[in-house]
């Protein structure tokens, strides 16, 4: 017997044993880890996929083992899915079975010796400064339209309501999610910080600059009530009707913002965020509480920027590395022959 998973796993069926079990960890995700419905779907797709290659092997997900895990990860490389979409999956796995491990479902975690690709090798992409600049420019200049003409007070409102997201994006490191259903209650510009709710329903204070506070506050007082049309509405965002904006439409507009040329998404300015944080010198630790990383380990993939950035600092101002630059990159004293004997280092 046979049986869908569901809303999140509509793409196929699974046995009916699997497909209930998929069915009470997506319940225990989202009602006791309060994690978000896309993120609970997108789990699901997971569990479903491995359910599938585990049905082509005659396994189910009870009686997985680590081969079973082992070869799950190297169909995926197989068939070109990146390191870092690979590492999120079994992520999903490990959670799964250690939940089916709490619950004596199963006696043995098959993910226990399964090594995690490695990662974050490459750095997240992100917009130089300039950029970043040219950018909320471009949505502030909009955003100054006269409003003159008839209907013209919804067009600035838009323009108001979409300066003050990228504004909001750069400036607290939001997540898409955490932008669509921050409320109207949840700001405090007169201290210039706002409370969001993260994975797993956490909350974190961010603090805002001065240009997003500006924003914000233009958008509450001008753009917010042209879209808002009287009704009763806790969402800050709002869409032309009224309602909370989704995700989709987020990146999609932050996309048209920018420009194609720079294939802007939401989460790259979220890293042009850490990354700019980092170059003018923030810790790991503080950026990790304003991106709201449960791990550092996550934070760690800024370290190569900081890296960077004290090279430059190194570079600039330390004694030596002023002198070596002088003598175009050897010690001082050092002649040009190249039977010349280095300089004795200190």
């Amino acid at each position: 017997m046979r049986a869908s998973v569901g809303r999140a796993g509509d793409a196929a069926s699974l046995p009916a044993g699997s497909a209930r079990t998929v069915r009470q960890y997506v319940g225990y995700l989202r009602v006791e880890k309060g994690l978000r419905p896309a993120t609970c779907e997108a789990y699901a797709r997971d569990l479903e996929q491995f359910a599938e290659q585990l049905e082509k092997r005659s396994g189910l997900l009870l009686t997985a083992t680590e081969d079973d895990v082992r070869s799950f990860v190297g169909h995926l490389r197989s068939n070109g899915v990146d390191a870092r979409s690979i590492a999120r999956k079994l992520s999903c796995l490990r959670g799964f079975f250690r939940w089916l491990l709490l619950d004596k479902k199963i006696e043995r975690d098959p993910t226990v010796t399964v090594e995690t690709p490695a990662t974050w090798k490459v750095l997240p992409k992100s917009l130089a400064e300039s950029e970043m600049v040219e950018v909320l420019e471009r949505a502030a200049a909009a955003a100054r339209t006269p409003d003159t003409a008839a209907g013209a007070a919804q067009v600035v409102a838009i323009a108001l309501r979409d300066h003050a997201i990228l504004e909001l994006l750069y400036a607290g490191g939001l997540r898409v999610g955490e932008v669509v259903t921050l409320r109207v209650e949840d700001l405090h510009l007169d201290v210039a910080r706002a409370l969001v709710r993260g994975k797993g329903d956490k909350e974190r204070i961010v603090p805002l600059g001065r240009s997003a506070v500006g924003a914000l506050t233009e958008y509450l007082q001008r753009g917010r009530p042209a879209l808002l049309g009287g009704r009763m509405q806790p969402v800050l965002f709002l869409s032309v009707h009224g309602k909370a904006l989704t995700r989709g439409w987020v990146w999609e507009m932050v996309r048209r913002t920018a420009g194609s040329e720079h294939k802007v998404s939401p989460h790259m300015l979220r890293h042009s965020c850490a990354t700019h944080m980092v170059e003018h010198g923030a810790d790991l630790r503080t950026v990790q509480r304003l991106l709201g990383h449960a791990d550092i380990a996550t934070t760690q993939v800024y370290t190569h920027v900081a890296m960077e950035h004290l090279k430059r600092v190194h570079r600039a101002h330390h004694p030596r590395a002023k002198r070596r630059e002088a003598a175009g990159g050897r010690e001082p004293g050092t002649a040009n022959s190249a039977a010349a004997v280095p300089a004795v280092r200190e």
